[in-house]
């Protein structure tokens, strides 16, 4: 199995929500130059259009992610107010 270290790190969208434990959802990374999609497990349920922090590589085109709300965003805290 191989895993891909390079999308460690990497920050994503959702195209199709996560299920949990119940079954994985689909994530847009850009990586090298481009975007590449990958099979999406997260231990919750994450809706389609979440941004995603990928956290690990299964291998095999799949990696475990985690929702991400970027902290330098300052035009999404201002909208939260």
């Amino acid at each position: 199995m191989y895993r891909d270290e390079a999308v460690i790190g990497c920050i994503g969208v959702l195209v199709v929500g996560t299920r949990g434990t119940a079954g994985p959802g689909e994530v847009l990374v850009r990586i090298r130059g481009g975007s590449e999609t990958y099979l999406a497990w997260s231990p919750e349920p994450l809706p389609t259009g979440a941004t995603v922090l990928v956290i690990e590589s299964r291998g095999t085109r799949q990696v475990d992610v985690s929702q991400w709300d970027d902290p330098l965003d300052t035009a999404s805290s201002l909208h939260a107010r």
